[in-house]
This record gives C-alpha cells, structure tokens and sequence, in this order.
C-alpha cells in the first residue's frame, strides 16, 4: 500500500506516514490504533511484535466463547482439544 493510501486510512498527510516509516517520529497511540483498525490487524502485528495475523472471525469466535458460562467454556475447550489432538496425530502418521 502507498503512503497516501495509508495516509487517507489514518486521516493524515502521506508526509506523516513517510516519517513514521523511517522512524523520524513515533505514532501516537491514537493513531497507531486507527491504523491498526483501519488495516484490521493487531496492535502487536502493526508494530512487529508478533508476525502472525489473526483471522476476525476466529478472534471473534474467542470473544464468543469468553462469554460463556464457565461449564460451557470448558466443554468447547475440551472439544477443542481433543480436534487440535487428533489432528497432530493424523499429521504425524
């Protein structure tokens, strides 16, 4: 993506953005978010703390399941478990 293209998700100067590249200044956290959100990636991923990229939907299936009772947590996990389990066998096999 082009520096005016990143510039117009954050609302700013594509100057702005060409500084922030070569790290003549740092983002504030405002903006930084905003881009994060914008580019619908993590904040950790945005500032190359982490190198994987995590799926909205299963981010938003996580959340799904925060939300439940905690029986019910449990019993997504251990069916969740018990697929990644399988699965590594499988692989291995």
């Amino acid at each position: 993506m082009s520096q005016e293209g990143m510039a117009k998700l954050g609302g700013v100067n594509g100057a702005v953005i060409g500084r922030y590249e070569r790290e003549e200044v740092k983002p504030s956290i405002e903006m930084a978010t905003q881009l994060a959100q914008a580019l619908e990636v993590s904040m950790d991923y945005l500032v190359g703390s982490t190198d994987i990229l995590l799926d909205k939907n299963i981010v938003a299936k996580i959340l799904d399941i925060q939300k439940l009772k905690e029986n019910d947590r449990q019993h997504v996990f251990a069916l969740l478990d018990a697929f990644l389990k399988q699965t590594k066998l499988q692989s291995i096999l």
